[in-house]
């Protein structure tokens, strides 16, 4: 493969040769690289080795510095998951996950361990409350295998509770651990024995790079890969301010069904699953619920969520200038806006604006927020 096939299409990649893949890794650890930033580059600049050479200078006229990820740490990143069992799927190779390729922003580059042959299957998320009553435990373990014994696999996040119950429901028929640190880096640490009954009947998957101890603010990025490896995402238990209503919010933005089971009005923890129902989220008191509400959907491609992640034909219009940079600029704030607006305020072209943003970000200036709007960081 080269270079330029490469970068025609992320999406329809045949799969990567060791020199590539350690230039993807590179890449996407760079400071300021994230996932839709990668996919930029890419598209700008043909293959992850161009982009790497790219990256000073379109940090420097973003007014910041790039900080690139070295080779010889990307080498040993790679060695590290050799020597853990697992290895890295490039999106668009065989064996990364389908639904997920199809969110926005997808990982470049995710870790998996244990049975690829699981990331194949339709897949049905479940997610609830840590602090989950045992009624609430017996039901989202007795789903999970119900619906699991469909042909299903099941997603979660390793959590305590109702995680914990959806991924040991699914042992026999198989589950997907979505991690937020390091796949050698399990939260919570107890979870190291569930680690190792998943790697045996199902996967684990990260985007995160080895050793990465999850902080609070990676968790929201491990609730996008469960609501993005699913058909559907059912709540059991959540509180108000629960993580689970991210993942239900997430699910829903990506064009994922949404499901809640009711709860007393008197426990807390049915709160968060009370008030999805009144927006409109599918009831759920059994698996027939979530299976007949799913098949239309599972024996069919899932369609993009949103327009927005088209790739941008940086070669459809001239280098911005100075004046151009200044305009978007001037257009952004701290107030997430879409990207489309800030296009229709400039009257720039789409690919200036896109590259002015790629600047920016790789500055550290530029925030992304789902539903393709950014903001300024001061």
């Amino acid at each position: 493969m080269t270079g330029a096939a490469e970068g025609t299409s992320l999406s329809q990649q045949q799969g990567l040769s060791d020199r590539q893949r350690l230039a993807w890794l590179r890449l996407i650890r760079s400071e300021n690289v994230g996932p839709l930033t990668f996919r930029d580059l890419i598209n700008r600049f043909g293959s992850a080795e161009a982009a790497l050479q790219a990256l000073p200078e379109l940090a420097q006229r973003g007014g910041g510095r790039a900080r690139i990820c070295r080779a010889d740490d990307a080498e040993k990143e790679l060695e590290t998951a050799a020597r853990f069992g697992a290895r890295f799927i490039a999106l668009g190779e065989a064996g990364y996950p389908p639904l997920l390729k199809l969110m926005p922003g997808p990982p470049p580059l995710l870790a998996v361990k244990g049975e690829p042959a699981v990331l194949a299957l339709p897949c049905v998320a479940i997610v609830g409350a840590r602090n989950a009553s045992l009624a609430g435990i017996r039901f989202a373990r007795q789903l999970a295998r119900d619906v699991g014994a469909q042909g299903y696999a099941i997603a979660s996040g390793l959590a305590r509770g109702i995680d914990a119950a959806a991924h040991t429901g699914s042992f026999d028929t198989g589950t997907i651990a979505a991690m937020a640190g390091g796949l050698d880096r399990p939260y919570p640490p107890e979870h190291e024995v569930l680690c190792n009954e998943i790697v045996a009947r199902g996967a684990l998957i990260s985007e995160m790079p080895f050793g990465w101890e999850p902080r609070a603010k990676d968790f929201p990025r491990r609730n996008r890969l469960i609501a993005g490896l699913a058909y559907g995402l059912v709540v059991v238990e959540a509180a108000l301010r629960s993580g689970s209503l991210i993942s239900a919010r997430l699910a829903g933005e990506f064009g994922r069904l949404v499901f809640a089971v009711p709860g007393s009005p008197l426990d807390p923890r049915a709160a968060g699953t009370n008030g999805l129902l009144k927006e409109g989220a599918i009831l759920v008191t059994g698996a027939d619920d979530v299976l007949h509400a799913i098949a239309p959907q599972s024996g069919l491609e899932v369609r993009p969520a949103a327009s927005f992640e088209e790739p941008v034909d940086f070669a459809a219009a001239p280098e911005p200038g100075e004046d151009d940079r200044s305009r978007v600029v001037e257009a952004l704030s701290p107030t997430p806006v879409p990207i489309d607006e800030i296009v229709r305020h400039t009257g720039l072209h789409p690919a200036q604006v896109h590259l002015v943003l790629l600047e920016l970000q790789l500055a550290g200036r530029l925030e992304r927020h789902s539903g393709g709007a950014v903001s300024l960081l001061l």
